[in-house]
């Protein structure tokens, strides 16, 4: 993995953190801006285009979650992934930042090697994602699209989150088999990125919300499959 061909957008209200963070960063060779609110973030991040944006939750104004939802609904941000950064003792649910699209929290403080390695974890995880299996599922009513990350359900185009697409397009590429919860973690999310248990949950809801409530089987005990 080339650090130079990633731009990261780190989002926090302290100056001082901003700057060590990006300092590690731009040390290991990444593309780095910088934004300090919710705001400026969602401007920020529409011009920049960046793969990763580390996003803290604790703001004033516009904190972390509404920023991360509002930078969601820009149709190029869909795929970027964002991982939410949160002091340890904060009152923060991780169900409601997987509801607003996060894909990873990271807890406050870290030491720089750990957070260059989970950034370089999330960034192989997402390569590796994109460029692996068919290019194309079908099923009678759904298409995925991985070239162009695109769903289309009954006619109707849908532009998913990346771990949302990820983990429709492992369940979809082998229809009826039933996925166990720690495969699906393994595969969607990586061995080295840590997730809370209802993770997975939230983001079979989300699916089902938008794909149809018959179209993701739960097989309790063991994990979800794919209609067939």
């Amino acid at each position: 993995m080339n650090p130079e061909a990633y731009r990261i957008l780190l989002v926090d209200d302290e100056k001082d953190i901003l700057e060590f963070l990006s300092y590690n960063l731009k040390q290991e060779g990444y593309q780095v801006c910088t934004a300090n609110n919710g705001r400026d973030a969602i401007e920020k991040a529409a011009e920049e285009n960046p793969q990763l944006i580390l996003l803290d939750v604790m703001m004033p104004g516009m904190d972390g979650i509404e920023t991360c939802a509002e930078i969601r609904k820009l149709p190029e941000m869909s795929q970027t992934i964002i991982a939410f950064l949160t002091a340890r003792g904060e009152d923060y649910s991780q169900i409601a930042g997987f509801e607003a699209g996060g894909d990873d929290y990271i807890i406050k403080p870290i030491k720089p090697r750990v957070l260059l390695s989970r950034i370089a974890a999330l960034l192989k995880r997402a390569g590796k994602n994109s460029e692996s299996g068919k290019q194309e599922e079908k099923t009678q009513e759904i298409v995925l699209d991985r070239e162009r990350y695109l769903v289309v359900n009954r006619g109707v185009e849908l532009s998913l989150p990346r771990k949302e697409f990820e983990l429709l397009a492992l369940l979809i590429s082998r229809r009826g088999k039933v996925f166990s919860r720690d495969e699906i973690f393994r595969r969607v999310w990586g061995d080295q990125i840590i997730v809370g248990d209802r993770t997975l949950d939230v983001h079979i809801r989300k699916l089902r919300e938008k794909l149809g409530p018959e179209v993701i089987i739960t097989v309790k005990g063991v994990g979800y499959k794919f209609a067939e």
